[in-house]
Formats: structure tokens, sequence, C-alpha cells
């Protein structure tokens, strides 16, 4: 089935929101579940989704991925989500007034790698080559978890790089990569494994790590649901399915 919201769909969780419409109404026994989640777990939670699904009898999970910020953005403007997991605490705690009053469990971490094409035109073999005249680097906006983690990631190294697009989320920066419109671009190390891009390591000790958090929204109808969600995100099956996509424990 196809339980990722298009962009448009996507789009009208905050027109819905304008209007009141819940999300779900089916109480605990089942039911539609809208997920927004960081970009970089498209494929970790579409599995985690998936057998979800399989062990609670008619559920329904709906998944919105995109950047953190406007995600968090749009639980803020009152959109009918039921669960949210972002890629950075900072960025959870932004929604902390208008979205959750419950705790925001961390639930997984990621760190930073250098993405270039397969032929690798740019010859990139470390992090100081982006900062060489010519190469073409794509970032995430400042503002979204993947831009905060890169430009600690640069500072770490002492390099000033000037990319020449930042983009709102790490998915669309392995798009540039993939298609050669960048020679390389800076994104969580996660997202290589689902890419068809090359890799080149970042050292740990400059590598910026950042951590995800997850949280029912307060006014979810779906409560007993949403919190079911969590907590298979946060048991020894969830966790697996995290770590098989490349995902650090918490």
């Amino acid at each position: 089935m196809n339980r990722i919201l298009s962009g448009v769909a996507a789009a009208a969780l905050s027109v819905h929101a304008l209007t009141g419409c819940s999300a779900t109404a089916n109480g605990s026994d089942g039911g539609d579940l809208t997920v927004s989640a960081a970009a970089s777990l498209t494929e970790a939670f579409t599995e985690l989704a998936d057998e979800f699904e399989a062990g609670h009898s008619g559920t329904s999970v709906k998944l919105n991925f995109g950047g953190s910020s406007s995600l968090a953005e749009q639980v803020v403007s009152g959109a009918p989500v039921d669960v949210l997991a972002t890629a950075s605490r900072a960025t959870m705690d932004t929604v902390r007034d208008e979205g959750y009053s419950e705790d925001a469990p961390s639930f997984a971490t990621n760190s930073m790698t250098i993405a270039v094409p397969p032929d690798n035109p740019a010859a990139i073999s470390s992090l100081a080559d982006l900062a060489r005249d010519g190469v073409r680097v794509a970032q995430c906006a400042a503002q979204v978890p993947c831009g905060v983690a890169a430009a600690t990631t640069l500072a770490n190294a002492g390099l000033s790089v000037t990319p020449v697009t930042l983009d709102p989320d790490v998915k669309t920066v392995l798009g540039r990569v993939a298609s050669g419109e960048v020679d390389a671009g800076l994104v969580y190390v996660t997202d290589i494994k689902a890419a068809a891009v090359d890799a080149v390591a970042i050292p740990s000790d400059v590598a910026a790590t950042t951590e995800y958090a997850i949280t029912v929204i307060d006014r979810t109808d779906q409560q007993t649901l949403a919190r079911e969600f969590v907590k298979f995100v946060l048991s020894e099956a969830g966790q697996k399915v995290l770590r098989d996509h490349g995902f650090g424990a918490p």
C-alpha cells in the first residue's frame, strides 16, 4: 500500500488543521495513525510502519516525511499529527508548548558523512576537499537538523565551505548528489545505504552526531494507538529495525 503522504497531501495537513479536523477517530482498536518523521527516517519508519500494522489489526499508518523544522511548524500550526519524530531534540523542544506535554524520549542517533556521485568526478577524498575552489557542495538549510550537523562538522574541522544550495531536507541533498548536480553533499551515514551514491568517511572526532526524539502529540484522538507506536519504536524489535538501517543507539 502507499502509506507515504504525497507532497500535496502532506501540505494539506496544515490546511486541515485550520478546520479542526482530526487525523484519527477510531479509538485504540485500530484506525488511521499519522506519523510525521524526519526525512532521514524514511526507509526505517516505512519498515516500522509495516511491522506495526502487522501487529495491530485494522490500523493504517500514514507517514509524513520532511525536514524536522517544517514538521515541527506543522504541529505548532495545529496539523492533525498523532506522532512526531525529529532528527533533533532541539527541534522537538520547539513544539513542547503547542504539541506535547510528556517526555520525548530519544530513540536513535546518527552522524554525518560525505555523499559523492558513484564516479566521484571531483575526486573528493576528505572533508577538506569540500573547501577547494570549484567544488560544488550541497547542504541542508541552517534551520534543519542535518544543516546544523553539517555546520558543526565543518566547524569542528576548522573549514569554511560555501554550499551552492541549502536544501529543506537530507533527501533533497542526496538527490542532487545522485544526479551529479553537485560534487558532494553532507548527509547522514544512514542515507548512503538507500541512495545511488558513494560515501567518503569523516573522522568520528569531527563528524557531528544528532539525537532523534519521538513523542505523542497531545491533541491526537488516538492516544492509545499513538503510545503503542512510540513504545514499539523504543522496543527491542523497533531498535533492531533502526540498527539494520544504520542508526546508532540512543
